[in-house]
């Protein structure tokens, strides 16, 4: 007779899609930086719905924001003004590069936005022909169509062909492969600032700043995706103020909003006004209940030291990462900045992740052969010695 664990599991299996390869997990409840699942064991999470979490799980104040939101208005059109949306383009805007803020629904939709603006401004500035975008190899840009033909991947594109025309890939982190790939047809650079999908892959220093540079000099425009970076991750508001430098069109998703889903598209006012009434559209974006969410993140980020914490204790995650390099020899190499952070192994990841889970800790495996750690923000010191523990127990069994 199967358990009710076992009966959730078959009736997801029976009636998703197949999209996911799932873990026979099935999460009830989350608290902080741990989660329930059906059967009343707890875990540790250090993947943070996908960097997500910012905040943890159902952070009381965010919550509250949720629910007293939920009861003044969930919705209306975006032909009409709403508060919550008011006041967050204008939190968006005071604390970015950005004069103007496009509200949607996801990392991908952000990153829809972005491409067409970033066509639009070309032809209204220079006319028809110059529409081409140069986007990086190993990126990750999201999974429709436009995104994915951004995103420098084949595995994610085999099988979408024909793909959306425009886009030329180049190495990550190397300057002279974008001036090689510029052509009259080029209208725009699409980078991550760090490369998440891809496998936490920071960029050499100075790298985003010579973009800048070039980008300037060639007048095409420079579009930073943030979807994982941003909203604190890295130790920092957006991942862009390591190097100090700024991009014409940012996008933004998964931690904006605490969990509730939202995205968005941030641009300077000379960019932004290529989109004119008609021209794009999102039927929830920026909707009040998920404004409301989002100004209530931003204000928790800030006034509970959560950026500064991401820096303070992901540099003392990063150095207890560092000594199961020294007593591993198949740790191939750690990284990070903040609390995004790598172990590449010499090997598939997917069994590490497995056995963590198996011992109460989650975690994720990306491109292939790396361990990705994405936890909340409010983590401790404690709470990473914990987690080390339990994968320096996972190694020793390797």
């Amino acid at each position: 007779m199967i358990n009710k664990k076992q009966r959730l599991i078959r009736q997801g299996n029976t009636f998703h899609f197949t999209t996911y390869a799932r873990f026979p997990l099935v999460l009830v409840r989350g608290k902080g930086c741990r989660a329930w699942d059906s059967e009343g064991k707890r875990y540790l999470d250090f993947f943070g719905g996908l960097a997500v979490d910012n905040l943890g799980h159902c952070h009381p104040r965010l919550v509250r924001a949720i629910h007293a939101q939920a009861k003044r208005l969930i919705h209306v059109s975006n032909l009409f003004h709403t508060v919550p949306q008011i006041e967050l383009a204008h939190e968006l805007v005071r604390n970015s590069f950005a004069d103007r803020a496009f509200f949607c629904n996801s990392g991908a939709e952000a990153n829809e936005g972005a491409i067409k603006l970033a066509r639009k401004y070309s032809q209204d500035k220079w006319g028809p022909g110059r529409y081409e975008i140069i986007a990086m190899n190993n990126s990750f840009h999201g999974r429709t169509l436009a995104a994915l033909t951004a995103t420098g991947q084949k595995k994610y594109q085999r099988g979408f062909e024909p793909l959306v025309p425009g886009f030329r890939h180049v190495p990550f982190d190397d300057l002279n492969a974008v001036r090689k790939a510029v052509s009259k047809k080029t209208c725009a650079v699409m980078v991550e600032p760090i490369q998440g999908e891809g496998g936490v892959i920071i960029p050499s220093r100075g790298y985003l700043k010579s973009l800048r540079r070039f980008c300037t000099k060639e007048k095409m425009l420079l579009i930073f995706d943030e979807v994982q970076t941003g909203m604190g991750r890295t130790g920092r508001l957006f991942a862009y103020e390591h190097e100090e430098v700024e991009p014409d069109i940012l996008t933004l998703a998964k931690a904006l909003a605490g969990g509730v889903p939202m995205g968005a598209m941030l641009a300077r006012e000379e960019v932004a006004r290529s989109f004119i009434p008609g021209s794009h559209a999102s039927t929830f974006g920026g909707n009040p209940l998920a404004c409301s969410a989002a100004l209530m993140t931003l204000k928790i980020l800030k006034e509970d030291g959560l950026i500064s914490n991401a820096a303070r204790v992901g540099k003392y995650f990063l150095g207890r990462l560092r000594e199961l390099k020294g007593r591993f020899p198949f740790i191939k190499d750690v990284r990070g900045r903040g609390l995004m952070l790598a172990l590449e192994l010499a090997f598939e990841g997917k069994d590490i992740v497995k056995q963590c889970i198996e011992r109460r800790l989650l975690v994720n495996c990306t491109a292939g052969t790396v361990i990705r750690f994405l936890p909340p923000l409010i983590i401790t010191r404690k709470e990473v010695d914990e987690a080390i523990s339990i994968l320096s127990g996972v190694l020793k069994e390797i």
